[in-house]
């Protein structure tokens, strides 16, 4: 029996939500998803449908899924552990742990060749990393400018139409990624995702082990997170379904990563933390709920209190964030209405204005795997939407959508 009152949700509403979902389903364009949703001491889970299109066997709550971007949210604690410990500062240029990205030039015009440059005004500092103003992005709204085609052509990531993570081991991504100009000035412009593979380096670099064994040592285990990591062993391969890109055209599923054999099925080269992590919905509600708690996981301490404010609410200046938003509107044909929330913290989304049925100050973000996991410190709440069909086509983004816009109505208050 679901409780109502201000604690948790209208069993009306739960209702509601998993006919919402149990109809993307049906309709023969989701295989199969996982959902929870929590507030205060509720926790409300559905696994609907099954691991492939043609069937096998059902989504479970203990599936595993390529988080794709909703990574970002995670990974950067690895930074904040440092900073909590005075081993990295804001404002500390990079140039001393990343050499290759010392002295750097950057593009007259962000679409302009790749030897049209000036000299960058200042180093790149670790706050520009953490806001993803660093001056390198990807724009998928301008794939065919140099800049772009070189980081394909230079393998830094996998192919533009498909696998946008890095390919060589970190030391081997950096100097590549050293050859290349900025697109921006450091610290001018908010671009995406370049930003949380650098850090993942960082980390390493500062903290003298790898990246994964870092976040494994202060957050993954700390918080119980048994099924996190950048690649889910043969034990455990059975529970990751295949990651489908469905054809823009005839919607037929095409699968991008096969789980035995595929891309996550060993350690890769480099642990992308832009996109790289295999999780559960579980795991992720841990660490949701440590940020909705202040840092706090039980009695024990995982992020300081100041760390997860400035992590979960907006970084950006005015001018910064009216170009993030101005992007958001002209690209949201292609998120197909994702990701307009304003505001942008440390590797997450940090709602600025009401757009949707969301309040201001929820954070989180989304994955192109077809993920959704944000959490709303108003409503104590936290939501999670995985899937593993890609957003080649609007499915899963529509599935991701319908699930906030049912969820927020299920808030009993």
């Amino acid at each position: 029996m679901m409780r109502t009152g201000n604690s948790g949700f209208s069993a009306a509403g739960l209702r509601r939500l998993r006919e919402v979902l149990t109809r993307h389903v049906e309709s023969g364009r989701i295989p199969g998803l996982v959902a929870l949703v929590s507030r205060g001491e509720e926790t409300h889970v559905e696994a609907i449908g099954t691991m492939r299109h043609d069937g096998g066997p059902p989504m479970r709550r203990d599936t595993i899924f390529r988080m794709a971007s909703t990574t970002k949210p995670v990974a950067v604690a690895a930074t904040m552990v440092l900073l909590d410990e005075c081993r990295l500062r804001l404002d500390d240029p990079v140039d001393p742990w990343l050499p290759e990205l010392a002295d750097r030039k950057v593009l007259k015009r962000p679409d302009g060749p790749l030897d049209d440059t000036v000299p960058a005004r200042r180093p790149i500092t670790v706050r520009d990393l953490l806001t993803s103003t660093c001056g390198l992005g990807l724009d998928m709204t301008a794939r065919t400018a140099p800049m772009m085609s070189a980081f394909f052509e230079q393998g830094v990531y996998g192919q533009a139409d498909g696998w946008l993570l890095p390919e060589p081991g970190p030391d081997e991504w950096m100097r590549r990624l050293g050859t290349l100009p900025l697109m921006r000035q450091p610290g001018e412009r908010w671009l995406y995702n370049v930003s949380d593979d650098v850090l993942g380096v960082l980390v390493a670099r500062v903290a003298g082990r790898p990246f994964e064994t870092f976040l494994r040592e202060r957050i993954f285990d700390p918080l119980g997170m048994t099924d996190t990591g950048f690649h889910v062993p043969a034990g455990k391969i059975d529970r990751l379904p295949p990651l489908y890109a469905p054809d823009g055209q005839t919607g037929r599923f095409t699968v991008e990563d096969e789980a035995e054999g595929g891309h996550h099925s060993r350690p890769p080269a480099f642990a992308s933390g832009g996109g790289g992590l295999d999780s559960t919905a579980d795991d992720y509600h841990a660490y949701f709920r440590m940020l909705l708690d202040h840092g706090r996981h039980g009695s024990r301490r995982i992020l300081s209190r100041p760390a997860v404010e400035l992590m979960t609410t907006n970084r950006l200046p005015p001018e910064q964030l009216a170009a993030r938003e101005a992007w958001a509107r002209d690209a949201a044909h292609m998120g197909y209405g994702l990701a307009q929330h304003g505001g942008w913290g440390f590797g997450m989304a940090a709602r600025t204005y009401r757009g949707d049925y969301a309040p201001v100050g929820q954070f989180g973000w989304d994955g192109g795997a077809g993920t959704t996991v944000y959490a709303d410190p108003e409503n104590r709440l936290v939501g999670i939407l995985l899937t593993q069909t890609g957003m080649s086509t609007p499915d899963s983004a529509n599935a991701i959508n319908d699930f906030w816009t049912t969820l927020y109505q299920a808030l009993d208050d």
